[in-house]
C-alpha cells in the first residue's frame, strides 16, 4: 500500500510534573484533519505547526524546524511487542502516525509531500525528554529509546494547507548527502564521528549546527593530548 497518514493526532493543554513549565501536550488525540502553517520561532512563535495542537515547553519544543513530528506504526507496534502493552497512535508525542514510510531512512532535508499540496521538509531527530519519561512510565525508558536509535522526524513546513487521515505521503526530493536521522541523533547524543560528518555535510538548520559545532568542539578541547 502506498505511504499514508494512518492517524493525525494534536494534543490538549494537561498539568507536565516532568518539568517546570505547567503544562504538556504530548498525550495525543486523534482527529480527522489538521491545519499545518510555519509557526515561527521558538519562545515567540505560535509553538506547533499544527492549528490546534499544544506546546508547553516552547524553549525546547515547536518552532519552525519542530513545527510537526512524525513517527511510523510499524514503529509504535514493534514497541508495543518489546513492552507487551498497547500504544495507540499518539502515544509518543507525534502528530502524524505514518504507514508504510520508513520515517527513519528520511534524510534530513528530503521534502514530504502529503495529500494534495502541504510540503514537510526533514529537520531533525527527536531528542527524548522527561516528559516523554513521563508519559511512558517505563522504567529506563529514556536510554532505552536512545539505544534504539529510530526516534521518528521533526518537519518543518515548506507549504501549508489542510491534511486528512488517509492522505497519501511521498517523498518528491531528497538532498545529495547521506545524513540520515538516526545518524543526525547519534550525533547530538555525543558520537563525535557522527559530529563530524553530519557538520560536513552541512545540512542542519543554523540553530542546530551551532550547537552542534560548540559541543564538538567542547568536547575536542577536553579530550586528553596524545
Amino acid at each position: 500500500m502506498p505511504a499514508h497518514v494512518h492517524s493525525l493526532n494534536v494534543g490538549d493543554p494537561e498539568p507536565n510534573p516532568a518539568k517546570l513549565v505547567a503544562h504538556t501536550g504530548i498525550a495525543k488525540r486523534p482527529v480527522e484533519s489538521v491545519v499545518l502553517r510555519a509557526p515561527g520561532p521558538k519562545r515567540t512563535g505560535l509553538g506547533s505547526g499544527i492549528e490546534g495542537d499544544f506546546i508547553g515547553d516552547v524553549r525546547h519544543h515547536g518552532g519552525d524546524q519542530q513545527a510537526v513530528y512524525a513517527f511510523a506504526r510499524e514503529e509504535l507496534d514493534e514497541w508495543a511487542e518489546r513492552l507487551g502493552r498497547e500504544l495507540p497512535d499518539g502515544m509518543f508525542g507525534e502528530n502524524l502516525t505514518t504507514r508504510d514510510l520508513h520515517v527513519d531512512s528520511g534524510l534530513i532535508g528530503e521534502q514530504w509531500r502529503v495529500g494534495e499540496g502541504v510540503v514537510l521538509q526533514v529537520a531533525g531527530p527527536r531528542v527524548p525528554c522527561a516528559t516523554f519519561q513521563h508519559q511512558m512510565g517505563e522504567p529506563g525508558w529514556l536510554r532505552r529509546f536512545t539505544e534504539h536509535g529510530r526516534t521518528g522526524a521533526y518537519l518543518a513546513v515548506v507549504t501549508g494547507g489542510t491534511v486528512h487521515t488517509g492522505d497519501r505521503i511521498a517523498v518528491v526530493a531528497r538532498p545529495a548527502h547521506d545524513i540520515t536521522l538516526p545518524l543526525a541523533f547519534r550525533a547530538f547524543m555525543g558520537h563525535l564521528d557522527a559530529a563530524e560528518r553530519v557538520l560536513a555535510a552541512e545540512c542542519l538548520p543554523s540553530d542546530d549546527a551551532d550547537w552542534l559545532r560548540g559541543r564538538l568542539e567542547r568536547r575536542t578541547a577536553d579530550a586528553p593530548g596524545e
